[in-house]
């Protein structure tokens, strides 16, 4: 594709999903292979812990008054549903702590819009593990060259990228699983951004983790419908009144085609080990740090919190009343840090909390410096004390883990916390083991199934 065309857009959609076709098991290097897995571990870690939250309950009651053919089972409990309705619901329940991983590129939460949808697919047409590894990452890298082409306006409107770009991945996942060539695979790829939506105003209600189901069974039916024909722009990203037209004040297709460095957008996928919206966790970290240094609530005067300007309409809710709110709170996470809260803790985000009058005086004293210059997740605390000193901390939580060995173990403790509750300590070890023997799976369908009830 020669410069002229890249720089205007032309084929854009067609290019992509001739680089995601072009994806083999054999060709990817083993690094990727683990962070695929990695991610996989993650996805179904959180999927379990989340698995008894309210809106769990509610679509099940919704879809099982629709009914239809039980094909594909549902993480956490025993039902089990129509492919696109398991999509829809698994992905719900893995973003409904937002605890599953992120990459600055969408930016969003690229598993969470893609293993939903590919692993019910992969259960229903009994897909290997091999295909499974090869056809996330060939989603994977999708989602994040679309959210590069749309970087930072996409995002800064409004548009929650998990929902909107994560569509996409889902698509050229499942485009890949089925087989598709690139023609059939970019009218997937215009199918799911036909569907495409999602909106950042709802962060803090259970329409926030509804995007990732959507997304998950938005890009699965796209795929699906594309394998019978269905009919699509296979320019529907660059096109006249297309995607990037309407979603986004600015187009960069040069850059959904630049090489990330070390030749995968999966290297930069981040993981929490923090129980709420990733630009929290760099505060979060700062605040961990200068209660280490042994700066305690009591002495505090006032709290200066410097970050990048996004986060202002990411997770700055100020005064939550409940834990999904204080997920998305600056104020109460980083009271949270100072105070010594566990703030891996899936029970530390509550009503309780929340409101709990020594953190809601606490919170009261943070200032806030936004500013264009400075990191995306990155953050710069500093403690005026009452007694006139300073204390100051930093952290940039943009900078994935380079060590995916070490990054393996933590996961695996964090997998651990979060599966052993819901289905005992027994079955957990069995599903994480079976997580880490994926390449040599003949039928991915076990993973979800040792993952329900």
């Amino acid at each position: 594709m020669d410069g002229t065309s890249v720089s205007s857009g032309t084929n854009l959609t067609r290019t992509l999903a001739e680089r995601a076709c072009a994806v083999t098991y054999d060709a990817l290097p083993e690094p990727v292979r683990a962070l695929a897995r990695q991610c996989v571990l993650d996805y179904l870690g959180v999927g379990l812990a989340g698995a008894d939250d309210e809106l769990a309950r509610i679509l099940l009651d919704e879809l099982a008054e629709a009914g239809g053919a039980a094909q594909t089972a549902v993480i956490g409990h025993g039902a089990r549903l129509p492919v696109l309705s398991a999509a829809l619901v698994n992905g719900a329940i893995a973003h409904a702590l937002d605890y599953d991983d992120v990459n600055l590129a969408m930016p969003g939460h690229p598993s969470v819009a893609i293993l939903p949808a590919l692993l019910a697919l992969a259960e229903e047409k009994k897909a290997s593990g091999e295909l499974v590894i090869a056809a996330f990452v060939a989603g994977y890298e999708t989602c994040c060259r679309v959210g590069m082409a749309m970087r930072p306006g996409h995002y800064t409107r409004g548009f929650h990228a998990t929902g909107t770009v994560g569509a996409f991945g889902a698509a050229a996942a499942c485009a890949h699983l089925l087989g598709l060539d690139a023609e059939a695979t970019a009218r997937a790829l215009g199918i799911a951004g036909t569907q495409s939506a999602g909106l950042k105003s709802q962060f803090g209600t259970m329409c926030k983790p509804f995007h990732a189901g959507k997304a998950a069974q938005n890009g699965l039916l796209a795929a699906r419908l594309a394998a019978r024909g269905f009919s699509s722009r296979p320019d529907l990203i660059e096109c006249d009144q297309g995607f990037a037209a309407t979603h986004a004040p600015d187009f960069h297709p040069e850059k959904a085609l630049a090489e990330p460095k070390r030749g995968f957008h999966i290297f930069n996928n981040l993981f929490k080990y923090h129980a709420a919206c990733y630009m929290t966790h760099a505060p979060i970290e700062c605040g961990r740090q200068l209660r280490a240094q042994g700066v305690a609530p009591a002495d505090i005067a006032a709290i200066n919190l410097r970050l990048h300007q996004a986060t202002d309409r990411v997770c700055n809710i100020p005064a939550p009343t409940d834990g999904l709110e204080a997920k998305f709170s600056l104020r109460q996470t980083v009271a949270m840090a100072l105070s010594g809260i566990d703030t891996a803790s899936l029970g530390a985000y509550s009503v309780a909390t929340a409101t709990d009058p020594a953190l809601i005086g606490l919170r009261e004293r943070v200032n806030f410096d936004f500013r264009e210059d400075f990191p995306e997740a990155g953050a710069e605390i500093e403690i005026a004390l009452k007694d006139g000193r300073k204390a100051t901390a930093t952290f940039d939580a943009g900078i994935p883990n380079s060590d995916i060995a070490d990054q393996g173990k933590r996961l695996a403790e964090k997998f651990d916390a979060l599966a052993a509750p819901v289905v005992g300590a027994a079955r957990a070890r069995e599903l994480r083991e079976t997580i880490a023997g994926l390449d040599g799976l003949a039928d991915t369908g076990v993973l979800v199934k040792l993952a329900a009830k």
